[in-house]
C-alpha cells in the first residue's frame, strides 16, 4: 500500500532552519508531483511547494521563495524540504502529498480532493 513517512520536523528559533523528508513507497515514484501543504492552528490548508520527479522541476508558493528549497533522492523514493530563514509565520503542521500536477500542491488553498496520497504530517514550531 501506499505510504508517505515524513521526518525532520521540530522546534527552532527565528532565522534557524529545519529540513523535512518525505519517503515514498507503494506506488510509481516518479509518476506523481510530489510537495509539501502546511495548515497553522485556525487557518487554512496552504501549498508550500512541489517537486516532479521525472524532470526535477520545482515549484513554490510565493510566501516561501527564496527561503524554502525542495529536492530529491530518486534512489530513496525520498523529497526533501530544506527551511531556511524561518519565521514564527511559518508554524504549521507540515504534510506530504502527491498529486497530478504541482499546480495542485502548491495552491494557495489546498484542496484534497486533488490529491492522490498525503502522509501523517509533521509538526513545525517557529518562535
Amino acid at each position: 500500500h501506499v505510504q508517505l513517512v515524513e521526518s525532520g520536523g521540530g522546534s527552532v528559533q527565528a532565522g534557524g532552519s529545519l529540513r523535512l523528508s518525505c519517503a515514498a513507497s507503494g506506488y510509481t515514484y516518479s509518476s506523481y508531483c510530489m510537495g509539501w501543504f502546511r495548515q497553522a492552528p485556525g487557518k487554512e490548508r496552504e501549498g508550500v511547494a512541489g517537486i516532479y520527479p521525472s524532470d526535477g522541476k520545482t515549484f513554490y508558493a510565493d510566501s516561501v521563495k527564496g527561503r524554502f528549497t525542495i529536492s530529491q533522492d530518486n534512489a530513496k523514493n525520498t523529497v526533501y524540504l530544506l527551511m531556511d530563514s524561518l519565521k514564527p509565520e511559518d508554524t504549521a503542521i507540515y504534510t506530504c502529498a502527491t498529486s497530478d500536477a504541482c499546480a495542485a500542491i502548491t495552491r494557495e488553498n489546498t484542496n484534497m480532493k486533488l490529491l492522490n496520497y498525503w502522509g501523517q504530517g509533521t509538526q513545525v514550531t517557529v518562535s
